[in-house]
């Protein structure tokens, strides 16, 4: 069972990487995942692009200290790594906001804490051109930013876990005098 913070709603300027198609291996290049627990991974978040690049947009002041991170389509894509998250994690965020997402990226988000949070085309548009701070309320289901607010969905149990900033082993342990009483009548 992984201890975390509850996530109720964040309000943070948007740190922007609005690239289509990041994979898992950008988002932490394989050389890193030699570690055996979760800490550490967010010192080498996207190590392959910010060696490379001078001005890499998550090293600009802007993005510092942001607990939201704005990408482009189809962010988490590639492999399975959960290691993923857990750099993203371990950078700060708490959300990530795309266009869309890898299906294992998403599910392996959900389950260690950080909320991914997909959003249509002319949403996208206004958090690119969005100089405020956004807020995300998990609560409910709402992305709000200057100019709009648009509903998201995320499902019941993922939910559950995020606002109670448990895990699913968490979030079963929780039940375990209802799961212990339904042992003792069915015994």
């Amino acid at each position: 069972m992984t201890e975390r913070t509850a996530f109720t709603a964040v309000t943070s300027r948007l740190a922007k990487l609005v690239r289509d198609d990041i994979d898992t291996d950008q988002i932490i290049p394989a050389r890193y995942l030699k570690a055996t627990s979760r800490a550490g991974f967010g010192a080498n978040l996207f190590a392959d692009w910010r060696e490379s690049e001078a001005d890499f947009p998550l090293d600009r002041a802007d993005a510092r200290g942001a607990a939201l991170l704005l990408a482009g389509r189809n962010f988490g894509c590639g492999s399975s790594r959960e290691h993923a998250p857990w750099a993203l994690l371990g950078a700060g965020f708490r959300a990530i906001v795309a266009r869309s997402f890898g299906d294992i990226f998403r599910q392996n988000s959900l389950k260690n804490g950080l909320l991914p949070v997909a959003v249509d085309e002319a949403t996208h548009a206004a958090l690119v051109a969005c100089a405020d701070e956004v807020t995300i309320d998990l609560d409910a289901r709402e992305l709000r930013f200057a100019g709009g607010r648009v509903g998201f969905e995320v499902d019941a149990f993922s939910r559950d876990c995020l606002l109670r900033g448990v895990d699913e082993l968490g979030a079963l342990l929780a039940r375990l005098p209802e799961i212990e009483a339904f042992e003792r009548r069915h015994a």
